[in-house]
């Protein structure tokens, strides 16, 4: 492994932990970043295919998007009906025709690497402006000691905790499924990755709930041992489903990686496919099925 792909990958994880602790619009801010970049790549690669979507009002739609998830994330819903519309209507007063391929790739765009991603921020949300104090809508523990113990760390925000939760399941599955599947794969698990494999898939999802488990006995979630069982298969999968997902992508494309941003890593969604849809399905989990839990 090259120095540049350790020093980049500690960078990032240091960024994304820095900003998930903040909270509020330090938050935002940081995955505003990581949605433009990511969209860019994306749009990239449709138009390797010799598509014209519409991505700069898709670009701008999307960063309005999280603004207004930062804001009131009971009108985010209301912005992917209103972007598609306005997505439409640009594509129709083009001086070329747009194809049913245009208009798809432009609200597939919206969709795949704004909306769901906005996820991420709701996610974080919940609960923090009960105890931000920060400018911004900021939140920064009042001390470290915070997060030792469990009875301390289930006195953080619970959008901290399960923004937290699922950012490790996702690692814990990533990595099960790497080196499971690197030294003990033989079973191929789809055509659109040879390089995984039904082992390391199995491994990884067993490593996300085993992860799951332990997490959502620490921030004190009701019915640990279940609700942390049932987010771990959750994320686990959807992790999975998102890395398959993107290379389902570059494949038809015709590209080994989504961009060069990161050194040694590749592209921002060649980093962040397994995190596109885990946060709805974690959001929902915590605001619908929580609540009649307890």
């Amino acid at each position: 492994m090259s120095l540049s792909r350790i020093l980049s990958g500690i960078i990032a994880i240091a960024l994304a932990l820095g900003s998930t602790l903040l909270g509020g619009w330090y938050f935002t801010f940081f995955y505003a970043i990581i949605i433009f970049l990511g969209q860019r790549e994306y749009f990239n690669l449709v138009r390797a295919k010799g598509i014209a979507p519409a991505a700069k009002i898709t670009m701008v739609v999307s960063q309005v998007l999280l603004a207004i998830c930062t804001f009131n994330s009971e009108l985010a819903d209301a912005v992917m009906p209103v972007a598609g519309t306005f997505i439409c209507f640009y594509l129709l007063f083009q001086p070329k025709m747009a194809t049913i391929a245009d208009i798809s790739a432009s609200i597939l765009g919206l969709f795949y690497t704004g909306y769901l991603p906005s996820y991420w921020v709701r996610l974080r949300a919940i609960d923090t402006a009960n105890f931000s104090n920060l400018p911004l809508g900021g939140y920064f523990p009042p001390s470290l000691t915070a997060f030792i113990g469990k009875d301390n760390f289930s006195t953080l925000p619970l959008g901290l905790g399960a923004t937290l939760l699922t950012f490790m399941c996702i690692w814990a599955a990533d990595i099960g499924a790497y080196f499971v599947g690197k030294y003990f794969g033989k079973t191929p698990l789809s055509g659109i990755s040879p390089k995984k494999t039904v082992e390391g898939a199995i491994f990884g999802i067993t490593a996300s709930i085993v992860v799951g488990i332990a997490i959502a006995y620490y921030i004190n979630l009701p019915d640990f041992y279940l609700t942390g069982a049932a987010l771990g298969s959750l994320i686990g999968i959807a992790s999975l489903l998102g890395d398959l997902t993107e290379s389902m992508l570059k494949r038809d494309a015709g590209v080994k990686d989504s961009g060069d941003i990161i050194p040694g890593h590749g592209g921002i969604l060649d980093r962040t496919d397994s995190y596109i849809f885990t946060a709805p399905l974690v959001y929902y989990f915590i605001t619908l099925l929580l609540p009649l839990l307890s």
